[in-house]
């Protein structure tokens, strides 16, 4: 018989292998002053028509029995849960 271990995995710690190392070190997030000025830029525009979206959605009257939800027609198209048709 041999010394052999049944499994050869079991001479590896798991510290060992990258994929399952515990100790994973976080890239930091960017601010959004390090963004270039053109992503600035691009950002704020993106709030801004956010921001007339919600305000046209909340001017819109209540449905009565309707499906729920916001409205799939919000950004001029039809939208229901991330996927966008366009008649």
């Amino acid at each position: 018989m041999t010394d052999e271990q049944d499994n050869p995995t079991q001479a590896y710690r798991q510290s060992d292998v990258p994929s399952l190392a515990t100790q994973i070190e976080e890239k930091p997030k960017k601010r959004f002053e390090d963004l270039p000025p053109a992503a600035q830029r691009a950002l704020k525009e993106a709030e801004a028509r956010r921001r007339e979206i919600d305000a046209k959605q909340s001017a819109l009257p209540d449905e009565v029995n309707g499906r729920g939800g916001l409205e799939p027609t919000r950004y001029d198209d039809w939208e229901i849960k991330g996927l966008t048709v366009d008649f």
